[in-house]
């Protein structure tokens, strides 16, 4: 068997290449597909199938684009509303790709069409394939598809049967390659581990514990991050269809007077050093170096339009690809720092040992990490306003008052400075560093027992 895990690392998304012979299936591809074709084309193999465990929310799939240029066929479970040619599956289904026998379990509880695939080839482990039904250390949340008639309860409970009834019974040996890792909002805590055995999973994973269904259902659906709005529109483009990237329309080069002038949002694409160096006025910093996609999907409408600034036309490329992997397609022009020319704004990029002589009374200390990071240790006086609910959340803070802004290591923190500016903030610092640093200097933390004992 040829196999090969491609792991996406800045939207902790794992797809999968199994072939034998002269043939080939690709499982939960990301949008762009070229590494797919390539891999084929290395193994001398034709792509037979394209497998989508399930409608994924937290990104939009290339199996449209992939099936028009290999004329393989795209596999959903039987559940699925797609809007394109597909091969549907059902509970005890099996397919040949060469000598791989590929078995399919309906194993609803993350979404209602979910699969679950194993894979047999003679002589080797059992190959399963998971989506975002089981993780390495969690399992898939039970509260995306409230749109689809189901409560988190009722598909939380589909869940426990799915893995009770049909992946639990499985042997030890069985070894577990699930859609995602950590970092994902598909679950709450899982592993930075990109595979496992079941065995492993059954002593380690805390949803696997013995509990009745109804500890189960409480216990998955609770503590979950909030649901970014991206989520429900990327699942409805993977049952519709996507362009392909090439069809997309090119962004232009913008003069500094049409940047200023730009009716959208411009996102600075650079490093937080960089942005607090000198960046266009309200500008949005997410940075390339994290999980781009997913924070611009959580901060920024499907549909709104968008300018990307950056320091190369490398980097411009790379923010559209990520962005349209996401289902943001809307980049209508790029500036490259060096041609503006424009007034800049600066954020002073500071050191936690700045921020620990200034603490008082007098200054705002904002940790915009989530509640379970927060609660496990952070700074003294901090306020926790998680940054995918800071928007919603900014008439908590004084924008007269220093803002200082703390992260686990600086990132989220510059995206938050800039949320922060565009609400007419006038004093932000960005601690350098974050939590990271502060514990690194021996500084005090604190911590919520009861917040910590929730997650």
């Amino acid at each position: 068997m040829k196999f090969k895990q491609f792991y996406l690392g800045c939207l902790a998304h794992a797809s999968y290449y199994l072939g034998s012979e002269g043939e080939a299936a690709i499982i939960d591809p990301q949008r762009d597909v070229q590494q797919y074709l390539d891999e084929a084309e290395a193994n001398g193999q034709k792509i037979k199938y394209i497998i989508e465990t399930h409608s994924h929310a937290d990104f939009v799939s290339g199996h449209i684009e992939l099936a028009e240029k290999t004329g393989a066929e795209i596999i959903y479970g039987q559940r699925a509303d797609t809007k394109f040619p597909t091969l549907k599956v059902k509970e005890g289904d099996e397919l040949n790709v060469g000598k791989i026998k590929l078995k399919f379990m309906e194993t609803p509880g993350h979404t209602p069409e979910g699969i679950t695939i194993l894979a047999e080839h003679e002589g080797e482990p059992t190959k399963m394939f998971t989506g975002d039904t089981l993780f390495i250390g969690d399992v898939g949340r039970p509260d995306l598809v409230g749109s689809k008639g189901f409560t988190a309860e009722q598909m939380g409970a589909m869940l426990y049967d799915s893995l009770h009834e049909k992946i639990l019974p499985l042997p030890d040996e069985t070894e577990v390659y699930p859609a995602h890792g950590a970092g994902s909002l598909c679950g709450k805590s899982l592993s930075k581990e990109t595979w496992s055995t079941l065995g492993e999973q059954r002593k380690s994973n805390y949803a696997l514990q013995p509990m009745s269904k109804e500890e189960f259902v409480k216990l998955v659906a609770a503590d979950q991050p909030e649901v970014p709005a991206y989520f429900p529109k990327s699942a409805a483009k993977n049952l519709e269809g996507s362009l392909s990237l090439e069809d997309l329309p090119k962004p232009k080069a913008f003069s500094t007077e049409e940047i200023e002038n730009f009716d959208g949002v411009v996102l600075d694409v650079r490093v937080n050093n960089e942005f607090g160096a000198g960046h266009i006025p309200n500008a949005i910093n997410i940075g390339l170096g994290g999980q781009f996609a997913s924070w611009a999907g959580t901060l920024v409408s499907i549909g709104t339009p968008i300018a990307i600034a950056a320091e190369t036309q490398d980097q411009v490329d790379e923010a559209v690809m990520r962005l349209a992997r996401v289902g943001i397609e809307t980049v209508k022009g790029f500036i490259l720092m060096k041609d503006f020319s424009g007034e800049m704004k600066t954020v002073e990029q500071i050191p936690v040992e700045t921020v620990k002589e200034s603490l008082s009374d007098e200054i705002q200390f904002v940790d915009v990490r989530r509640v379970a990071e927060h609660a496990q240790g952070h700074a003294p006086q901090t306020i926790n306003i998680p940054l995918d609910t800071l928007p919603k959340q900014i008439d908590k803070l004084d924008p007269g008052k220093p803002t200082y802004v703390i992260c686990q290591s600086g990132y989220r923190s510059s995206l938050g400075t800039s949320v922060l500016e565009n609400a007419g903030f006038r004093e932000i610092y960005n601690v350098k560093g974050g939590t990271s640093a502060w514990i690194d200097s021996g500084f005090d933390t604190e911590a919520s027992a009861a917040e910590c004992a929730v997650s």
